[in-house]
């Protein structure tokens, strides 16, 4: 079955750095458009970056010129590079796959990860 394992989260201070990854497994990777979402208590899930299998990348207008989505699918991975981070970044950080392949959006998401924490705090 599908499984999308998340890691790299952790604490962070304003301004600094963290690399989330996102391990893929039980479906055909370089088929899917994958994305992060984040998500935090009493809010919407926020859709922050997504990469299709043609690696066309998006991103939210929020994190625009501080966030690189990449993958790599030799190792069924995809990445979230995040730099400046911001207090607003503190949030449980999901990946997600397409429902359909060759999708070039994340409307209907098939798949969700357990998520790693982000916590943006001096």
């Amino acid at each position: 079955q599908v499984q999308l394992v998340e890691s790299g989260g952790g604490l962070v201070q304003p301004g600094g750095s963290l690399r989330l990854s996102c391990a893929a497994s039980g479906f055909i990777f370089n088929m899917f458009s994958m994305g992060w979402y984040r998500q935090t208590p009493g809010k919407q899930r926020e859709l922050v970056a997504t990469i299709t299998s043609g690696f066309n990348t998006r991103y939210a207008d929020s994190v625009k010129g501080r966030f690189t989505i990449s993958r790599d699918n030799a190792k069924s991975t995809v990445y979230l590079q995040m730099n400046s981070l911001k207090s607003e970044a503190t949030a449980v950080h999901l990946c997600a796959k397409a429902r359909t392949i060759f999708a070039t959006t994340m409307a209907d998401v098939g798949s969700w990860g357990q998520g790693t924490k982000v916590t943006v705090s001096s």
